[in-house]
């Protein structure tokens, strides 16, 4: 194995270990940095340098098919692992040094209206096994009252929804703890599927895939597929719910920090987006309290 490849390695046994990051984004992080390795595979750690920053930084700018999200991923995980090596005494100089970064672009992220949530919601769920449909949707209801990520559903455990409270235990990114309310009609639908699936131990997955295994956050993604596909409405993906989720709450008038602790942000810049998305909310305002409305 190349001495490059073993660092790496190192580098992400640090992220699962130390720092608890969730297999999903370790999984990314190294993908990421595969992408770098297959390019400089004789290259040492120590000799990593700024040259080659900036010729990765040119070829991945050349790659039309890229998403500029794509690309700034793939510089920040080639900055992390730099970084680590600089810890560790393996990298004398930091190589992204004085080296301009391409800007994130600003987007506001895709919702659906309250109506077309509920006409997704309330569609006719795909053919199939009862104890499936109840599964997918069990699966939307909760993405859609709780605004959780898609890996977040999938490392559910049964004892992680208390319905005496109405709420779910979450473990998000860095694997922080949080606790978040569940709606009564997602509790309903997870009743209703677990009766549907028979007896389980407080330590199994939530949802099951058809081969009894935990469904995985890539299956979550394809049950929405194929349910949208069977309403016959536009694509959406889990994502989607979650920014549905955080802006029909501020339109209806919830502060932005209790929003920013049930999505579980890190930081309140990361959750002020949906302020820009609330126009509904501010044209109300607007009529109820300026005297020319």
């Amino acid at each position: 194995m190349a001495a490059l490849q073993v660092a790496v390695e190192r580098f992400l046994s640090e992220l699962r270990g130390s720092r608890n990051y969730s297999a999903h984004t370790c999984r990314g992080y190294r993908t990421d940095l595969v992408h770098f390795i297959a390019r400089h595979e004789s290259l040492a750690p120590s000799d990593l340098s700024r040259s080659h920053v900036r010729a990765y930084l040119a070829q991945l700018q050349k790659d039309e098919g890229l998403a500029r999200s794509s690309l700034l991923r793939r510089i920040s995980a080639l900055r992390s692992f730099a970084r680590h090596l600089r810890e560790t005494g393996a990298l004398k100089t930091d190589p992204f040094l004085n080296v301009p970064m391409p800007k994130k672009e600003s987007r506001l992220p895709k919702f659906l209206t309250e109506t077309e949530m509920g006409s997704l919601l309330g569609a006719s769920a795909p053919a199939g096994a009862p104890t499936l449909r109840a599964r997918d949707r069990a699966v939307l209801e909760l993405l859609y009252s709780s605004g959780l990520r898609r890996s977040e559903v999938s490392s559910l455990n049964v004892a992680d929804v208390d319905f005496m409270s109405g709420t779910v235990r979450v473990f998000g990114k860095g694997s922080r703890e949080r606790i978040v309310p569940v709606g009564g009609e997602a509790l309903k639908c997870l009743r209703d599927y677990l009766k549907s699936r028979g007896a389980a131990p407080a330590g199994a997955p939530l949802f099951l895939n058809a081969r009894k295994d935990r469904l995985s956050d890539q299956g979550v993604a394809w049950l929405l597929k194929r349910w949208v596909r069977a309403a016959g409405l536009k694509p959406v993906t889990p994502h989607v719910f979650r920014h549905s989720f955080a802006t029909h709450l501020l339109d209806k008038g919830c502060d932005l920090r209790s929003v920013q602790e049930m999505l579980g942000h890190k930081n309140l810049a990361t959750t002020q987006i949906y302020t820009h998305l609330s126009l509904e909310q501010l044209k109300r305002v607007y009529k109820q309290s300026h005297p020319k409305a």
